[in-house]
């Protein structure tokens, strides 16, 4: 069984950080901790026998909590609406 804790990020919006024991940091670099600032814990749940995550790749998860101890979700990158518009118009710089 792997349990995974997942907390999101009080600085970062819709970051979050997994790890492989609640309330355990040890393994996550004190200047990412700094960056996201205050965790508050989300959810506590076994990985074995999922098949997907809402947000972040299972296998990706997994191989980082397992190669690491913590994996970071950030959010997609957003759209840039007005590139998208050139884009479809044909326009170039």
């Amino acid at each position: 069984m792997q349990l995974c804790t997942v907390y999101r990020s009080a600085k970062k919006a819709d970051t979050y950080l997994y790890v492989e024991k609640n309330n355990d940091f040890s393994k996550v670099p004190e200047q990412l901790r700094t960056l996201l600032g205050n965790l508050t814990l989300v959810m506590t749940f076994n990985l074995d026998g999922r098949k997907s995550l809402g947000g972040a790749d299972l296998s990706k998860v997994k191989s980082e909590l397992n190669d690491k101890g913590f994996y970071l979700q950030l959010p997609p990158p957003e759209e840039n609406l007005l590139d998208e518009h050139k884009k479809q118009i044909g326009h170039q710089d």
